[in-house]
């Protein structure tokens, strides 16, 4: 079944979370994932807004979280934690 990682980001240093980006898209593709939505506009109709949104496809959740454990991954965590506020969550498909 397929999974989605979706993440909301409140960006509060630009260039460090920028060296997160540089890592964290490689390592997810490494993975299986597939950005269906990577910042752009949004519009937020309940709850608390965050300046970027990204949605990643997977093939099953289990790819999904292999990708977020992987050294890779962990390697662009240490940039995100300096650089933003972040709510990550994996979710099933509907398939």
């Amino acid at each position: 079944m397929t999974a989605y990682w979706m993440a909301r980001v409140n960006v509060t240093d630009a260039d460090v979370y920028g060296e997160y980006a540089k890592l964290a898209g490689p390592a997810i593709e490494k993975y299986g994932g597939r950005f269906l939505a990577r910042g752009g506009k949004s519009v937020t109709l309940e709850g608390e807004d965050f300046g970027r949104n990204v949605v990643i496809h997977f093939d099953s959740m289990e790819q999904a979280v292999e990708a977020y454990n992987s050294p890779e991954y962990k390697e662009a965590l240490k940039f995100s934690s300096k650089s933003s506020i972040r709510n990550v969550c994996i979710v099933d498909g509907v398939d």
